[in-house]
């Protein structure tokens, strides 16, 4: 089956209700030029806020199901397209989340994920805002296929993407927000960038199937200083971890792609890694470090 995969990247502004009508509307011209499966950036309503750790920053979550996934299930629902919207949850008072949302075509809310893997880096202060995710790593059936999805940082860890391809999955989604300090660029730009798009595309590999990474443009200084530089560069990978179609640096697009579900079949076939995994031997991979001494 042929699916056509619509990634939307974009800057953001201060504005939450503008970001949310702009999304809406890549959104909707994603669904009128043929994707069927669309997947905002990751925490598409506001600037990158955990560049600081201010506690007004709470403001900007909402709940799920909540405004947000309304306004996209009524999206899916005109055009019977999927959805993934990546949003800052407010389960309670005093928790919150790091969270997609996965909406069927049709209007249907699918359920959610939540980031597993929280940073704590200079201006990637996440922690300070998110409860690491108690969702597990999940694959849904979807009218276009069945998806996996995970949330920036989760795209390091090996172990997460194998988690969700062992359920089935044959598209991995990442919406994401990273980018460069600015001062660093020129000593460290090219190999940041470099490490990133080839830990995706080795996960495509390792798995067989499609990897699709979504993330923003432009220079945001929420607290001023330097800011936070985003490299843009949205992708899709196939299932030999080969780029697809890639978007700009600082373009905001609607990045098409069309693939072929059935590759996947072929691509495990072919390189039967999972059935030759030796999981009789893997299981230190739950401890947090070998002590041979």
């Amino acid at each position: 089956m042929k699916v056509t995969l619509g990634l939307l990247q974009h800057a953001c502004s201060p504005d939450p209700k503008e970001n949310l009508e702009k999304t809406l509307s890549l959104a909707e011209r994603a669904a009128k030029q043929g994707a069927q499966i669309i997947c905002t950036q990751e925490l598409f309503r506001s600037q990158y806020f955990c560049q600081s750790e201010d506690h007004e920053n709470f403001k900007l979550a909402e709940p799920i199901p909540g405004s947000s996934t309304s306004a996209f299930q009524k999206l899916a629902k005109d055009h019977d397209v999927v959805v993934i919207a990546s949003l800052f949850e407010k389960r309670a008072s005093g928790l919150y989340h790091n969270t997609a949302a996965i909406i069927d075509a049709g209007g249907a809310l699918l359920g959610m994920y939540r980031k597993m893997h929280i940073p704590d880096d200079p201006l990637f202060y996440e922690k300070f805002y998110f409860t690491p995710g108690d969702t597990g790593f999940r694959a849904w059936d979807t009218k276009y296929g069945r998806i996996g999805v995970l949330v920036c940082w989760d795209q390091w860890y090996p172990e997460g993407a194998r988690l969700t391809a062992l359920q089935g999955a044959e598209i991995l989604f990442y919406p994401t927000a990273i980018g460069w300090h600015p001062k660093e660029k020129s000593e460290y730009g090219v190999n940041q960038h470099g490490a990133w798009e080839t830990i995706q595309r080795g996960h495509a590999v390792a798995n067989g199937c499609y990897v699709a990474a979504i993330n923003r443009i432009g220079l945001e200084r929420p607290v001023g200083g330097d800011g936070i530089e985003f490299w843009g560069q949205s992708f899709v990978a196939g299932t030999s971890g080969q780029i697809l179609a890639k978007a700009s640096v600082d373009k905001e697009e609607v990045l098409l792609t069309t693939i072929d579900l059935g590759k996947v079949d072929v691509t495990r076939t072919h390189w039967p890694f999972l059935r030759d995994r030796r999981i009789d031997a893997y299981g230190d991979l739950t401890k947090r470090f070998i002590d041979r001494s």
